[in-house]
């Protein structure tokens, strides 16, 4: 497989190598050994969740308060999604910067994005699913929700009509708004890269 950091530092692009015969195609989706040496970070599957919309749904932008955090690999599994990583960490020198993903089973690509990154997705088929291996279990309370359409973040949606969204998304505040809230992890809580001590450096 092929894994390469996006533009938002610390998050990656995971592209694998289908192997096919006959009876169809077989690929490795996730290797821990591997997404570690590309990150740096361990990566423990504490939680898996499935998400399935119609054709213009549009869920995100989702975060979580850092801690307990939760590191998300995102892989669509039926249909196809324009998947968007966002950085949302206060003091990062891309805060507010995104990097969009093109997701469907065909091609198996998926994204690992760490605490402290943001994540939406359109769905551009019926009966999108979505997969989530998550590092930590979900605890209430601690979601962190931004306007996908924050009109200073200008996701690039190409968006032909108005998507459907939860009333919880529709009513998220924008990304300037949770800032000056107090809302968002900081740079120095989500490193994209552990300290040297964390790799057995000096």
């Amino acid at each position: 497989m092929r894994i390469t950091e996006m533009t938002v530092p610390g998050a990656y692009r995971v592209e694998p190598e289908p192997l096919s015969d006959r009876r169809g195609h077989f690929f490795e989706s996730v290797r821990a050994g591997a997404l570690l040496a590309a990150s740096g970070w361990e990566f423990t599957v504490r939680q898996v969740n499935y998400s399935v919309s119609r054709r213009n749904t549009l869920r995100g932008i989702h975060g979580t308060k850092v801690p307990p955090g939760q590191a998300k690999f995102v892989t669509c599994v039926r249909g196809s999604a324009l998947d968007i990583a966002v950085d949302l960490r206060v003091g990062s020198p891309t805060f507010g910067h995104y990097d969009v993903t093109l997701q469907s089973p065909e091609t198996g690509t998926a994204v690992y994005l760490p605490d402290g990154v943001g994540h939406a997705f359109l769905a551009l088929t019926d009966d999108t699913c979505m997969s989530y291996l998550c590092s930590q279990e979900y605890v209430p309370g601690t979601m962190i929700d931004i306007d996908a359409l924050d009109p200073e973040l200008a996701l690039p949606w190409d968006l032909k009509e108005p998507p459907i969204r939860s009333d919880k998304d529709a009513a998220a505040p924008t990304l300037a708004e949770a800032a000056a809230a107090g809302l968002l992890p900081t740079w120095e809580q989500c490193p994209p890269h552990p300290p040297a001590a964390v790799l057995g450096g000096p």
